[in-house]
């Protein structure tokens, strides 16, 4: 099975003591959003896990355990904008995350750690021609760390229009999106980085981009020099092409504040489930409840061992 470490919440950049805890002991306990009274509990040790694939804006406390995954096959989907903190309020400097995407680099590879600029906003602020500037700034900086850049524009969900209310978002057209990217894969050509899109609907051919897949089973087989076998998350939007995997975090407890969000409903949801959170639980938030059932996951490797 693949392990996701998450497109909930930013496990790496705050639970990552959380995290190590759950792999020295085997077992997490995750609540399913659509009824937080059942609970699976998922099996973590390296014969039926086969990847674990990290989201992260900020793996700085996750680099000193780092050590401690080298049973695991893992790598990085690290989000790394050129916004500043009117758009990513709890992310750390710039500077300093390049120097951490630098560092993990060095310490796992290039090809074990994905660079994603996304979602791309355009704004009076952050315009098409700011862009364009300041992605290639980070493909000079970038460029001997990592292989693939993916990309998107922002999806309107109604928390994100909640928490965008502040700010004043373009729309783009379809020419617009194509002129913009086909300059992103331009710029980052210049720089051996290939540039792919996540789950855009919109035919970016023309702009000589594809569509990527951020829980990459070929990635993983050619990294890891493995055969998987692994279907399509039916669990994710019609045009994602991630393979299957199973979440382990949980909805409203990211502190990174970023005002595009669509896993917080607020910040004030958020503060408050931090606090219950507890290092040495089972669970990401809390403890157990009275009401809870919980339910063993199915847990198998999907390698394929045949000759």
């Amino acid at each position: 099975m693949i392990l996701s470490v998450s497109r909930r919440t930013d496990i790496p950049a705050l639970y990552s003591q959380w995290f190590m805890n759950r792999i020295q002991d085997g077992y997490v306990l995750v609540r399913n959003p659509m009824n937080i009274y059942q609970v699976s509990k998922v099996i973590i040790n390296p014969e039926v896990i086969d990847c674990i694939v990290f989201w992260t804006k900020n793996p700085i406390p996750m680099l000193p355990y780092l050590d401690l995954l080298k049973e695991y096959r893992y790598y990085f989907q690290f989000t790394l904008t050129s916004y500043d903190r009117s758009i990513e309020k709890g992310v750390p400097p710039k500077n300093q995350l390049i120097e951490s995407f630098q560092k993990i680099s060095k310490m796992i590879g290039s090809s074990r750690l994905i660079w994603r600029y996304d979602p791309i906003i355009i704004t009076d602020k952050f315009s098409i021609e700011y862009h364009i500037k300041y992605f290639e700034v980070l493909c000079s900086k970038l460029s001997q760390y990592t292989e693939k850049c993916i990309i998107s524009f922002m999806d309107i969900y109604t928390k994100t229009k909640r928490n965008m209310k502040e700010v004043a978002i373009q729309t783009l057209s379809d020419v617009e999106k194509i002129h913009l990217l086909r300059q992103l894969h331009q710029i980052a050509s210049k720089y051996d980085i290939v540039v792919e899109t996540c789950s855009e609907s919109l035919d970016l051919s023309a702009a000589g981009i594809k569509p990527s897949t951020c829980i990459d089973h070929q990635l993983i087989s050619k990294v890891f020099n493995i055969d998987m076998d692994v279907k399509k998350d039916t669990n994710q939007r019609e045009q994602c092409r991630c393979a299957a995997s199973i979440d382990i975090g949980e909805y409203n407890t990211c502190s990174n504040q970023c005002v595009y969000c669509y896993a917080n409903f607020s910040s004030e949801v958020v503060k408050r489930n931090m606090k219950k959170h507890i290092p040495t639980s089972p669970y990401l938030i809390g403890n157990g409840e009275e009401k809870d059932i919980i339910t063993d996951r199915k847990m198998y490797s999907l390698i394929n061992n045949q000759l």
